[in-house]
């Protein structure tokens, strides 16, 4: 079976592929076909599926302004899954993409309407069925990440976290028990978990038809303030502590999950040193990396290494002497 994942080498065509059904060319002003994928980060066709199923519907094919867009929505979406995989500078988009400041406006318009937040909740939402769970949790784990901030990161939304040594912006995440992300939000480094988790609680209890009755946490996650901002919206907070006497790293039950998310986020090399100079940006970033893990989880394409095939060495003969 071919590798869909493998890059032309130079001088190979990349000539658009025939048969993109986006809304801009189903409903649009461009012609036919699609750039084909060359890139790790693109999205293969059954990628594509599983995405173009869940698409927003552009404001403009729903007769409420704008005029229809000039890319194809799944070459610029490819694009920013490129930044954001790679984490290059949006000038250095590769060159058989759409020009940058076009993927870039894309990118704004997105974060501007929550399109890719609403993106991933359909997603969360169709794997959770797919499993046979409800589409929306009744439990969940709280968590944040602390990650160094460029010089483009303002010193006005950045801090120095002491306990982790970092300077910049702390990512704060709630997960389902499966370590789908549900909501995330951005503070600057040295704000405390504490002070940070009812604002993420709000936020995603904000919405209606949520069923979350239990959160589970770390030892941070504590003191009354927070649990009254829980107790008005009807959550239960647990606080999972480590073994008195244990040293190093321990799996702790139910905590792993979310780590595990964290771990997912940071293969996204966008977010493994913030760049950003605004922190809903930086949402942003979370969002598109946590969308590529679930796209190729729900395609059940993920990336491997290329299979090691060790030299295998002749028989020997029959003993001598």
């Amino acid at each position: 079976m071919p590798n869909q994942f493998s890059t032309p080498g130079a001088g190979e065509s990349t000539a658009l592929t025939p048969g993109c059904d986006c809304y801009v060319h189903l409903y649009g002003a461009i012609g036919e076909g699609h750039r084909a994928p060359r890139y790790d980060s693109d999205m293969t066709d059954a990628e594509w599926a599983v995405i173009r199923g869940a698409m927003p519907m552009p404001a403009w094919l729903e007769g409420k302004g704008g005029r229809p867009e000039a890319h194809c929505h799944r070459g610029v979406i490819d694009a920013v899954r490129y930044l954001v995989d790679n984490g290059v500078k949006w000038r250095n988009l590769p060159a058989d993409y759409p020009f940058w400041r076009a993927v870039y406006d894309f990118f704004r318009r997105w974060r501007r309407h929550g399109y890719i937040r609403e993106l991933y909740q359909r997603l969360r939402r169709t794997e959770r069925k797919k499993q046979g769970k409800a589409t929306e949790p009744s439990a969940g784990i709280i968590d944040s990440q602390s990650v160094d901030g460029s010089e483009t990161c303002p010193a006005t939304s950045r801090g120095f976290d002491g306990g982790k040594l970092r300077d910049g912006r702390k990512r704060h995440v709630l997960t389902d028990t499966g370590g789908l992300l549900l909501e995330v939000t951005v503070t600057a480094a040295n704000v405390h978990d504490s002070k940070a988790a009812p604002e993420l609680l709000e936020a995603f209890m904000a919405e209606p038809g949520r069923l979350l009755e239990l959160v589970w946490t770390d030892s941070a996650y504590q003191g009354q303030e927070l649990a009254d901002a829980f107790a008005a919206h009807g959550v239960r907070v647990e606080v999972v502590k480590r073994t008195d006497g244990t040293k190093g790293f321990r799996v702790l039950a139910r905590r792993w999950v979310v780590e595990r998310t964290l771990g997912w986020l940071s293969r996204s090399r966008r977010l493994n040193r913030d760049h950003e100079r605004r922190d809903d940006h930086h949402v942003q970033m979370v969002w598109w990396a946590a969308s590529i893990t679930l796209g190729r989880r729900m395609a059940r394409q993920r990336l491997h290494w290329p299979e090691f095939r060790p030299h295998r060495l002749p028989a020997p003969g029959p003993a001598r002497g």
